[in-house]
């Protein structure tokens, strides 16, 4: 079983809240979904990254919009931890050269935004 199968039931739940979360509320952080979903410690954050990197593979090989760019990073400037843009360059969503992460966030917030 790997890590994807592992987190299907909690990744339902996330889009679940993503995709019903009123539209002035979001982005929303990190942490502000782990309290939605009812976790605690140990490893809070770690566990709904894990997840929310699922459902970015599941939105890739669906050819949607990434919800994970729902979630955002407390830290981050109005942006995902750096995991996020690791994996779309990967999945071959965003381009390579950081320089450009922002504004290919931007569109695939606005993206998953009207998707969902």
């Amino acid at each position: 079983m790997n890590a994807d199968s592992r987190n299907a039931p909690l990744a339902a739940q996330v889009r679940k809240i993503l995709e019903t979360t009123p539209e002035a509320q979001l982005p929303i952080t990190y942490q502000q979904l782990a309290d939605d979903l009812g976790l605690g410690p140990p490893r809070t954050i770690q566990r709904v990254a894990m997840t929310l990197e699922a459902l970015m593979r599941e939105d890739a090989g669906q050819r949607r919009p990434f919800i994970a760019a729902l979630v955002i990073s407390r830290r981050g400037e109005g942006l995902p931890a750096k995991g996020f843009f690791d994996l779309a360059v990967e999945l071959e969503r965003f381009p390579p050269n950081p320089v450009q992460h922002a504004s290919a966030y931007h569109a695939e917030f606005r993206q998953a935004l009207a998707q969902r």
